[in-house]
């Protein structure tokens, strides 16, 4: 981002959102894809933003989590601090991980945004459920590619 769309983007933000929201859409954790992954899911939200999830599971423990979205800094701030909420989880841990906890992890959004809360944790539950539902077909993961 050049430095004059960064002052931009930053002033836009400051005053609608904390600083934990801000670092989060200027600094988004565990962004792109991981190939061969043991759960995927996209989900699209109420505004039309798309948030998508990966997950790597061993022994039922989240290993690796990344996100991609096109949506705005709300967007990508729910998608980075999903990630780190959800690695090291168990998988039923993960399947906790609701609008709520993530608002609170990051401090809280302004009401017009709390759908993308909703988007990624939305997006998480359908991620682990795919990571199940592969997981009683491991085969089936050879034919994703």
């Amino acid at each position: 981002m050049d430095e004059k769309v960064e002052k931009e983007f930053i002033l836009n933000m400051q005053g609608e959102y904390n600083e934990t929201v801000i670092d989060h859409a200027r600094n988004p954790r565990n962004v792109g894809n991981i190939p061969q992954c043991d759960g995927f899911a996209q989900g699209t939200g109420e505004c039309g933003d798309t948030l998508g999830l990966w997950l790597s599971v061993k022994n039922d423990r989240i290993t690796r989590v990344t996100f991609w979205t096109d949506g705005c800094g709300a967007s990508i701030a729910c998608g980075s601090i999903t990630t780190v909420l959800a690695t090291d989880c168990t998988v039923e841990e993960a399947m906790k991980i609701d609008r709520d906890a993530i608002l609170r992890a990051l401090d809280g959004l302004p009401e017009d945004h709390v759908h993308c809360a909703e988007l990624a944790a939305e997006t998480l539950a359908a991620a682990v459920k795919d990571y199940k539902e592969l997981s009683k077909f491991p085969w089936k993961k050879a034919y994703m590619k």
